[in-house]
Formats: structure tokens, sequence, C-alpha cells
């Protein structure tokens, strides 16, 4: 349980944060550039729940729970001493990957296959949902560059993929079901 008695601490002024496993790194590393953009996400995330309701409402509040467990597996960066820790740090699974792959699959049987890109927009939700899909796919831009030096929990890579896939379909949902899609129109105004 995190307990928060003061919220500024002035450890971070001279431009340093500390990771999940003490380290001290630059506000400007990669690690933190990944995480930040999760928790950037997020907060889209929450904008976007002003305008959903029902399934579609307790769906986005998982995936909020998610983020900010995926958040604390990106800021914990020995994976190998995982093992060893006090406390086990939170890991993303493949079983959270095939969770969203399986809530895809079903929002996806009710929907016309695309024929043409679409625009973001429609309703508010779906703009919305389509900010959350590009933020996404930035953070998950941002994991794989980390990867490539440092260590990073390939299921978190997957979910942050599958996750703008699902964005992009709930938004389809959240167009009446692909109806009220707007479809890009190539060279319409030239």
């Amino acid at each position: 349980m995190v307990v928060l008695n003061k919220i500024y601490t002035r450890t971070g002024d001279a431009g340093e944060t500390a990771l999940g496993d003490g380290a001290r790194v630059p506000k400007y590393s990669p690690r933190v550039a990944a995480y930040g953009t999760t928790d950037e996400l997020n907060s889209h995330l929450g904008v976007a729940r002003l305008h959903a309701q029902g399934e579609t409402d307790t769906a986005l509040s998982r995936i909020q729970n998610d983020l900010f467990d995926l958040g604390a597996d990106l800021c914990r960066p020995d994976m190998a001493s995982d093992d060893k820790a006090e406390y086990p740090p939170l890991r993303i699974n493949d079983e959270m990957v095939k969770r969203l792959e399986a809530e895809i699959d079903v929002m996806n049987t009710s929907l016309d296959p695309l024929r043409s890109f679409i625009l973001p927009g429609g309703t508010a939700l779906a703009a919305h949902l389509h900010v959350c899909r590009t933020v996404a796919r930035r953070a998950e831009r941002l994991a794989i560059e980390l990867s490539a030096t440092e260590d990073v929990n390939g299921a978190a890579i997957r979910y942050l993929n599958r996750l703008s896939d699902w964005f992009f379909v709930a938004a389809r949902m959240a167009n009446d079901s692909g109806k009220d899609d707007v479809l890009w129109v190539p060279g319409a105004n030239r």
C-alpha cells in the first residue's frame, strides 16, 4: 500500500528522479520518458471516461489500473533481480495482452470491415479514444527505444501495441459501431 503524507519532497529539484529500484536518473532519461508517457495516456483516458458509460467505462477503468501497473513495470529496470526483490515488482504479463486481444475480437464482431482509413473524430468519446490511441503508440515507441539499451519487459511492449489497437476499435464502437466513422477521402481538397 502506498502512503503519501507529503506531495512535494524537493528531491527532484536538481533534475533527477528515483526509479522503482531506488536508482536516481535524470528526469529526461528514456525510461522516465516511457513511463511518463503511460501516465500521460492514463490522464487522457480519464478525460475519455467522462464520455463513457456501462461496459465501456468498466473496461476503460480496468485499463487505467493496468496503465499504473505498466508504469510501475517500466520504472523498475533490473528484471534480473525480480526474484531477489524484497517486494516482487509489478510486471505486465501475457494474460493481460490476451485479454485485450479477446476484447478487440468481441468488439470487431459488430463492425463492418474498413474500406478506407478513418479520421480521428466522430463522437466525443471516439475522438478522445483516438487521442489515447496515438499516445499509446508514442509510449510503445519510447518503450521499444528504451529496450534497445536497457531491460524492458516484452509483455509491456506487447500490451502497449494491443492497447492502441483496442482504442482504435473502441473508437469505432463509440461511433455507432463504425456507422459514424469519419472516412478519409484521399486528395479531397486538391
